[in-house]
C-alpha cells in the first residue's frame, strides 16, 4: 500500500482534528519558521481561526494529522494586513479568497501531500464560487506554487526570518493545469491514476493500479504460446485460491455472459429451480433464465432488504421439487449483501444446487465459493482490472454439450480445452494477473470496510437516507434514496461537473431517483468531497 493510501483529504470537523491543527501550526510557524512567540502549551491558534476552513490530510482511523492548509473568503485577509492596497495588484472583477497556513509534518515533506492539499483547497474554493485565490507563499515552496499556476506580485512581506512572496492563482490557470494533467495522463496512461482531480465512485470502469495499466499496454501475444498458456493457468489458480473454488472458466465478455453460461448449464439439468429477487440484478437473472428456457419460480422481497432463512426455507417447503437456487451475493442496485454462508447451509441441507452472481462482491469482500455449484464474476469491478473478462466458478467437472448449447456458452468445452478453447485477448489476461498478484486482499477488504464506515457515518450526519441498513449493507456500494423534490440526474450531472463520478444514469436508478457511490477500484477515494457537494445540492 502506498504512503498516501492510508490518508484522506477532507475539511476539518472534529475537535481532535483542530487540536492537531493547532499543534502542527505551532511546530511549523513557531519552532521551524520563527514567526510567532513560543508558549508552554506548544499550540498556536491562528488569529483568524474563526473564519478559516481547514483542508487536512489525515488518517482518520489512527487520528493522525499529516498536513493542513487553510481557506478564507471573508475580508480582511491576512495578506491585507501585510500589503497595502492589495486589490491594486490583482485582476479586477474577481471573486476573491485566501489560501494560508500550508504545513506538512516533516516525514511527509517529500510526498505529494503539499500538492494534494493545495489542489483540494483550490477545488473547494471553486465549489464556493471563487475564481481568484491569493497566498503568502513561503520562499521554500515557490517552485511548487509556480508549477501549480500561481503568479507572483508585489514585494516580499513578513519579517527577516520569515519572508513570504505574495502570489495569486486564477481559475483559468488552474483549469489549464488540469487540462495539461489529463492530456499528459492520456499520453502516459501509466500515470493516469495519479490525477486526483476526479473522484471515481462508479461501479465500473474502476481505478486500477499502475502495474495493470502497464501490462495492458504491452503488445499482445498468441493465446496458444507456451508462456501465455502457463500464465493463463496461473490466473485460474489465483482466482480459485482467492475464492476457495476448485475450478474456474474464463470467458471473453461481460458478467451477463457468465450468467448466460450458468443458465445454459442449468438448462442441461432439466430440473425446476428458484430465483431469488431483491433488486435489478435479481430480475436480470430471471431474464438470463428465460433466455435459456429454464423451469423456475421466483421468490421476491422488497428492495433494500436481504433474504432471511425462514423465507427461503418456506419457499423450498412449499415447492419440494426445486433442484437449484440462483441469487445475487451483492444486489448491486440496492447496496445489499446477502448471506452467502446461510445460502450454502440451506441448500446443502436440502440437497439443492446453489448458483450465485458474485460479480460485485468478488474482490471487495471475502467470498468463499466452496460448495457452490456455479458462481459468476468479472474482471472490471472489485478485482480492479480492465473490463472484458468474465468467469464462472464451479466445484465439479463439466462435460461438453455441443448439441444443446452455443459453443461460446458451453462451459464443458472450456474445461475440456483446459480453459482456452477459443481466442482470448492476452492483454486482458495479463492485466487481471497483475491485479490478482499485486494486492494484499485482506488489507483491500479492510480498506473497503473502512471506507464504508466513513461514508455511511458522514451521510447520516447530513440526514441522507441510505437504502440498505447496516445489518445487510454491502461495504463497496452505497445506494441513496433522494427526496422527490431533487432529481438524481441533475445531482449526478452537477457532481460530475465538479469531478465526482457517481452512478446515476442506469435506467433503474433514474426510475427510482437513486444515486450510488461505490468503492470498486484500488484507489480509496475519500468521500468528503462527495458528501459536501451532495449536502450543498440537497439544501438548495
Amino acid at each position: 500500500m502506498g504512503l498516501l493510501d492510508q490518508f484522506v483529504f477532507k475539511a476539518a470537523e472534529h475537535p481532535w482534528e483542530f487540536e492537531a491543527i493547532h499543534a502542527l501550526n505551532y511546530k511549523t510557524f513557531v519552532e521551524e519558521i520563527p514567526q510567532h512567540d513560543s508558549n508552554l502549551d506548544k499550540k498556536l491558534v491562528d488569529k483568524l481561526h474563526q473564519g478559516n476552513t481547514y483542508i487536512i490530510c489525515v488518517n482518520e482511523e489512527e487520528q493522525k494529522l499529516a498536513g493542513m492548509i487553510a481557506f478564507r473568503d471573508k475580508r480582511p485577509f491576512s495578506l491585507d494586513q501585510k500589503l497595502e492596497n492589495l486589490d491594486s495588484y490583482l485582476p479586477v472583477g474577481r471573486s476573491l479568497c485566501e489560501i494560508r497556513l500550508l504545513a506538512v509534518e516533516e516525514k511527509f515533506r517529500y510526498s505529494r501531500i503539499s500538492q494534494e492539499l493545495i489542489a483540494s483547497l483550490v477545488q473547494h474554493a471553486i465549489d464556493c464560487g471563487h475564481d481568484l485565490a491569493v497566498i503568502s507563499g513561503t520562499l521554500r515552496q515557490i517552485k511548487l506554487y509556480k508549477y501549480l499556476g500561481f503568479v507572483t506580485f508585489g514585494p516580499l512581506v513578513g519579517t527577516e526570518g520569515a519572508q513570504y512572496q505574495p502570489m495569486y492563482l486564477t481559475l483559468e490557470a488552474y483549469s489549464e493545469l488540469k487540462t495539461r494533467s489529463r492530456s499528459f495522463s492520456k499520453e502516459t496512461p501509466e500515470l493516469a491514476n495519479d490525477d486526483r482531480m476526479a473522484f471515481n465512485f462508479l461501479p465500473g470502469p474502476v481505478d486500477f493500479s499502475k502495474q495493470v495499466q502497464e501490462v495492458y499496454n504491452d503488445n499482445p501475444c498468441s493465446h496458444r504460446g507456451d508462456v501465455f498458456v502457463r500464465d493463463f493457468q496461473k490466473v485460474r489458480t489465483l482466482l480459485c485460491t482467492q475464492t476457495n473454488a476448485e475450478q474456474v472458466e474464463i470467458l471473453m465478455g461481460s458478467g451477463t455472459l457468465a450468467n448466460d453460461a450458468i443458465a445454459g448449464q442449468l438448462a442441461l439439468l432439466c430440473k425446476p429451480g428458484l430465483i431469488l429477487v431483491s433488486g435489478e440484478f435479481g430480475r436480470r437473472l430471471v431474464k438470463n433464465a428465460n433466455g435459456a428456457k429454464l423451469f423456475f419460480q421466483t421468490l421476491e422481497i422488497p428492495e433494500g432488504q436481504s433474504f432471511q432463512r425462514l423465507e427461503i426455507e418456506r419457499a423450498l417447503k412449499e415447492t419440494p421439487d426445486i433442484e437449484w437456487v440462483w441469487g445475487t451475493h451483492c444486489e448491486t442496485s440496492t447496496g445489499v449483501l446477502n448471506d452467502l454462508e446461510m445460502y450454502k447451509e440451506i441448500c446443502a441441507g436440502h440437497g439443492i444446487k446453489l448458483c450465485m452472481d458474485c460479480i460485485s462482491s468478488l474482490g471487495t469482500v471475502p467470498v468463499d465459493l466452496g460448495g457452490v455449484y456455479f458462481a459468476s464474476g468479472t474482471s472490471g469491478k472489485g478485482l480492479a482490472s480492465i473490463s472484458g473478462l468474465s468467469m464462472v466458478f464451479h466445484n465439479h467437472d463439466l462435460q461438453p454439450a455441443p448439441d444443446f448449447l452455443p459453443c461460446a456458452l458451453d462451459l464443458g468445452i472450456y474445461q475440456a480445452a483446459v480453459g482456452i478453447p477459443y481466442t482470448i485477448q492476452s492483454n486482458l489476461i495479463y492485466a487481471l494477473l497483475a491485479a490478482l498478484s499485486s494486492h494484499d486482499w485482506e488489507q483491500r477488504f479492510e480498506d473497503v470496510r473502512s471506507w464504508s464506515r466513513i461514508i455511511r457515518r458522514k451521510l447520516a450526519e447530513i440526514d441522507v437516507p441510505i437504502l440498505a441498513p447496516d445489518s445487510c449493507a454491502m461495504p463497496a456500494v452505497v445506494t441513496i434514496v433522494l427526496p422527490e423534490i431533487h432529481s438524481s440526474e441533475t445531482i449526478g450531472d452537477t457532481l460530475k461537473e465538479h469531478g465526482v463520478l457517481i452512478s446515476y444514469r442506469s435506467s433503474y436508478l433514474l426510475e427510482r431517483n437513486w444515486i450510488q457511490a461505490c468503492m470498486m477500484g484500488v484507489e480509496r477515494r475519500p468521500p468528503e468531497k462527495f458528501v459536501r457537494l451532495l449536502k450543498k445540492q440537497l439544501t438548495r
